[in-house]
């Protein structure tokens, strides 16, 4: 009876794991997870940080951290990156940390749209703290660790990973798409075969400019409307939304669910509202926002709060045997920084 509980538990717990990667509301805040043919895509080198704590009324929150670094190396036409990210979830101290290198290449249609496929490869790590597992036996005789045999086939799985993507931009309008674990790497943690389904993003969007303002001094404001559309494992998810601004201030709204759709039992697919907030300054953005959950779990889970940080720094110049017409088509941003479009 152990053993079934032991399986039934970990069984559980590679569902929750495997049926849906973490996710992020800011999404574009973090652009390199989102898809790799964003790789490069300012000219200026660029560090990122995100953090996304889920649920934080539950015993145990999904906390979710991440770090990128990508360049634009004109001369290549490429970008090239590297990202790392840990997620950790429930009391047994599930977790799995990622690492992998991105890399994207340019391609100008011509004066102001370009193409950027992109590509990902990745090796993962993920397993629980067996120490921190409480069973039957440990219950009944209260001895410090089971003797169950069925907890020794517990350990830690390590695989490699590989994605694509790609990214049709002008200085207004975007639209993408990206596919992760094409592999389908083998995730389980009980020594068999539980394969990670290969996810699909969909994203696009706009900017919208409302008011250039006459004078230097005055501060522009603009829409940028935007969605993604994510499947992974026969699950879907939509975020659609809007963000209002002023330089340099940001504030949008978006919504996550599918309204289109019905449960079994009859009631709207839906997950959550988000409020976002934004300061462009000028080396550095920083981002938050607040998950208000509308689903089932409304009155217990408590939302999610996450924290976007990210630093652009100068690369090194322009080389002058670079044909100008190879060199970079800035994609649209959240941001109006100065010659940034010219």
């Amino acid at each position: 009876m152990k053993k079934i509980w032991v399986a039934f538990f970990i069984g559980t717990c590679s569902v929750v794991a495997s049926a849906q990667d973490p996710q992020f509301s800011q999404f574009y805040q973090a652009p390199l997870y989102l898809n790799p043919g964003f790789t490069g895509i300012t000219p200026q080198q660029r560090l990122i940080v995100n953090n996304r704590i889920q649920w934080p009324n539950l015993p145990q929150a999904f906390n979710t951290f991440m770090a990128s670094y990508d360049i634009w190396v004109d001369e290549l036409r490429s970008g090239f990156g590297i990202i790392a990210s840990t997620d950790k979830m429930g009391s047994a101290g599930w977790r799995t940390t990622t690492f992998g290198l991105t890399y994207s290449y340019k391609v100008r249609l011509n004066d102001k749209i370009v193409f950027s496929p992109g590509l990902y490869f990745g090796y993962g790590i993920n397993g629980l703290d067996r120490t921190k597992l409480i069973l039957g036996d440990q219950l009944t005789y209260g001895s410090a660790g089971s003797l169950d045999p069925a907890l020794q086939k517990l350990g830690n799985q390590q695989y490699f990973d590989f994605g694509s993507g790609f990214l049709l931009y002008s200085k207004t309008l975007w639209l993408g798409a990206a596919f992760s674990h094409m592999n389908q790497p083998n995730v389980s943690v009980l020594n068999e075969e539980d394969r990670l389904g290969m996810k699909v993003a969909i994203h696009g969007g706009a900017r919208f400019n409302l008011m250039n303002g006459l004078r230097s001094s005055d501060r522009p404001s603009y829409l940028t409307p935007s969605f993604v559309f994510r499947s992974q494992s026969g699950i879907t998810q939509m975020d659609v939304g809007v963000n209002y601004h002023v330089d340099p201030v940001s504030v949008g709204f978006w919504y996550r669910g599918k309204p289109f759709q019905k449960s079994v039992i009859g009631t709207v697919q839906q997950d959550a509202v988000v409020f976002m907030l934004g300061i462009y300054l000028k080396d550095f953005t920083i981002g938050y926002s607040y998950d208000f959950t509308i689903s089932p779990l409304a009155t217990n889970a408590g939302g999610a709060h996450e924290v976007s940080i990210i630093y652009e720094f100068a690369a090194k110049p322009l080389h002058r045997g670079v044909k100008k017409r190879n060199r970079l088509i800035p994609c649209p941003t959240f941001n109006n920084k100065p010659g940034f479009w010219n």
